[in-house]
Parts: structure tokens; C-alpha cells; sequence
């Protein structure tokens, strides 16, 4: 089997992250939370199931991933992986489903691999209306510019290691999910989708959840796409 290694960014997830912990695979050599400047119980929760616990101060979905990144980056060679994982910890997603996730990248050889959240295995209201329109809008874009098949920019997604960092990820905010598909489209990394099952988060979003999280989300993910649509 290949050394998988999860990414868990997660500010003020107390209430859940244990359950994200304790649902992940077997499979998996190791489970990394970044508590991205909680002020609750999250990292004690999370180190308490059994987690790799990093602290990333500077708050932003980016920065917490860019943590994980670092960290492993600076493990013993033996300890680097082959295939990385990122889930979010609030729940929404079902992190038994990793094994569906990671599969396309260890049986065909695929690089990089999103868990589309499609309507059919969506719970009622797990997804906000501007989530909903966002991703429709993205992906449409993707589609217009680069003729990409994405249809969601979720967050449960595994890519090989060695690809992630070719990437040369930079985004420090919420603008992280669609700089990876768009990066790997310019690159040319083989992708695909696997249909995923979506329910109501535990606690509100940070994102979604507010206004002011919805248009500056919006804003940054239409600002990569009209930046790398002009790019030579």
C-alpha cells in the first residue's frame, strides 16, 4: 500500500473533529490536524484521537494546508508520502469514503482525484445557496477557458505527493481548492471525480456560513480563474 498522509485544516472544530478522526481509514499512515488559530477545544480534541496536531496562527483555509505541507515536507525521507489527502473537519463529508477517493490514484494511476458533491447523495440544505451557485459558476468558467470536466470544487480530494508540490501551491485563503484545479489543469495532470456523499456540517460554516465569507470566497475563487484564463 501507499504511505497516505491526511490534511485536516480546522478552526474551532471541537464538536466534530473527533468524529472526522475516528471515521478515517485504516489505510491512512497518518492524520494531521491544523488547528488554524482555534480557540476552543479543537486541538486537544483532535490530538486526543489520535492526530498529528500543528498550530498555524495566521487564519485562512490556505494557510492551515500550507502547514501541513511544510510539515511533512520536513519528515525523514522514509516518512514522505505518496498520496495526500485533504478533508475538511467539520463533518460534512464522510471521511470512510477515502478509500473511493484515493482508489482512481492507486489502481489506474491517476494524479489527482476531487469528491464531487453531487445533488443525488446530498443531504437536504448541506450545501448553501451561493455553494451551490459558486460551484456552478466555477466550474462553467473551467469549462468555457480549459475545457475541464470538474463539476464541484469540494474540498475531500487526494492528489500524489510529488504532483501536489509541482503544483507549487500559494493561495493563503479561500481561494486554495480552485488554485489546485486550476494548476492542474495548466500542468496537465490527469484527473477525475468521484461522486461523494454530503450532509449538514456540525457547527456553522466560516465560509458559506456569513456574507462576508461568501463574496470574499467568490471573489477570490472568479479572481484565480480570469488570472490563469489570461496567463500564458
Amino acid at each position: 500500500m501507499p504511505i497516505i498522509k491526511v490534511i485536516i485544516p480546522a478552526f474551532n472544530e471541537a464538536s466534530s473533529i473527533a468524529h472526522v478522526i475516528n471515521d478515517i481509514p485504516s489505510i491512512v499512515d497518518e492524520i494531521i490536524v491544523v488547528s488554524n488559530n482555534s480557540t476552543d477545544n479543537t486541538e486537544t480534541n483532535a490530538k486526543n484521537a489520535g492526530a498529528t496536531v500543528l498550530v498555524e496562527p495566521r487564519k485562512g483555509y490556505g494557510h492551515a494546508c500550507l502547514k501541513g505541507m511544510d510539515y511533512i515536507a520536513r519528515l525523514d525521507h522514509t516518512q514522505q508520502p505518496d498520496i495526500i489527502v485533504f478533508l475538511d473537519g467539520d463533518y460534512s463529508d464522510y471521511p470512510e469514503e477515502l478509500i473511493k477517493i484515493v482508489q482512481p490514484i492507486i489502481q489506474d494511476d491517476i494524479d489527482f482525484v476531487v469528491g464531487a458533491r453531487v445533488k443525488s447523495l446530498r443531504e437536504k440544505g448541506a450545501m448553501t445557496i451561493p455553494q451551490i451557485f459558486g460551484n456552478w459558476l466555477a466550474t462553467t468558467l473551467m469549462t468555457s477557458f480549459f475545457k475541464a470536466k470538474f463539476t464541484d470544487l469540494g474540498p475531500f480530494r487526494a492528489i500524489k505527493y510529488h504532483k501536489l508540490l509541482q503544483l507549487d501551491m500559494e493561495d493563503k485563503t479561500y481561494g486554495w481548492t480552485i488554485e489546485m484545479q486550476l494548476k492542474a489543469l495548466k500542468q496537465k495532470l490527469s484527473y477525475t471525480e468521484i461522486p461523494v456523499n454530503y450532509r449538514n456540517r456540525i457547527g456553522t460554516s466560516k465560509v458559506s456560513g456569513t456574507v462576508k465569507g461568501a463574496i470574499f470566497a467568490g471573489v477570490k475563487i472568479l479572481g484565480w480563474i480570469f488570472k490563469y484564463s489570461f496567463k500564458a
